[in-house]
């Protein structure tokens, strides 16, 4: 993969400041297979609801970033189970859309289950059941877990790979998950709001 292709890494934060209902910190990172980062943008998810994937597309136009030729998440379910549609973001933005997580998991319905009941857990379920199947990618000695949507054979296992220098995260998402860090650090005193 060139040097200069680009991929908006997108994460989250969020440190528990008054449950669910809060809004949490998202950071958007565009950054080069080179590893140089070129362009940031934030926003916010409802912690427990069913805005993540309206909160990354908020990021991607803000960005306003044709350039941009890969979407990555990180996870499935920001927010607490704030399920996010791979298949909506990749029709929405034109480009090939990957979730990638870092644990091995049975999957989200037992946890869904337990956490929501009635039309709550049946909009999740329908979100999160319409995803594509994880597969598991060895990353220099690591192992990530992949989902992705609107990429050819092989892409994203390539994707993974070109933009992890080091270690198994991709360094748009590593970035993204520092700044949303810093963001939401930042937003809970009292420069921030």
């Amino acid at each position: 993969m060139k040097a200069g292709v680009r991929a908006l890494g997108v994460a989250e934060s969020y440190r528990g400041r008054s449950g669910t209902g809060a809004a949490s910190t998202l950071a958007g990172v565009v950054a080069r297979a080179s590893r140089v980062v070129d362009g940031f943008a934030f926003g916010s998810c409802t912690v427990g609801g069913t805005d993540a994937t309206e909160g990354v597309l908020g990021l991607w136009e803000t960005l306003d970033r044709a350039d941009v030729r890969y979407l990555l998440l990180a996870g499935i379910a920001p927010a607490w189970y704030n399920v996010l549609d791979l298949h909506r973001l990749h029709e929405a933005v034109g480009r090939p859309v990957l979730s990638i997580s870092f644990e091995g998991s049975d999957g989200l319905e037992p946890a869904l289950r337990e956490a929501f009941s009635g039309d709550a857990l049946d909009v999740r379920l329908d979100v999160y059941r319409r995803q594509p199947p994880r597969r598991r990618l060895p990353v220099d000695g690591e192992t990530v877990f992949v989902r992705s949507v609107g990429d050819a054979d092989g892409e994203a296992a390539d994707v993974v790979r070109a933009f992890t220098p080091e270690g198994g995260r991709p360094e748009p998402l590593r970035v993204a998950r520092l700044a949303a860090r810093a963001a939401d650090a930042w937003a809970g005193t009292d420069g921030g709001g």
